[in-house]
Parts: C-alpha cells; structure tokens; sequence
C-alpha cells in the first residue's frame, strides 16, 4: 500500500505575515493581562520603612 503524503508549503513572506499576525495578538492579549494600573491598584500597600533598619 503506498499513501501519498500530504505537504502544504507556504512561501516565507506567507510564514512572516502569519507570524506578525500572531506576534500582534499575544502582544495585545500580554499587555491585557499584565496591565499596569490594574496590577498596581491591587498590590497591597506600602507598609512605609525599611525592615532592616
């Protein structure tokens, strides 16, 4: 029995367009996530001095 392998090539400037595409999502789905304001409006205050002192 011989099966035909099945090869789907894209060209670079194809393999880059989709890479950007994704690049751009994370990025967007990362900045979301890890937003500033949100991340310092629920860290717990500062409980003001230096421990070591």
């Amino acid at each position: 029995m011989k099966t035909k392998k099945h090869q789907d090539h894209i060209s670079r400037k194809d393999a880059l367009k989709k890479m950007g595409k994704y690049a751009a999502l994370t990025a967007i789905g990362t900045f979301i996530i890890l937003n500033p304001k949100q991340a310092q409006a629920s860290s717990p205050p500062d409980p003001g001095g230096n421990p070591f002192d």
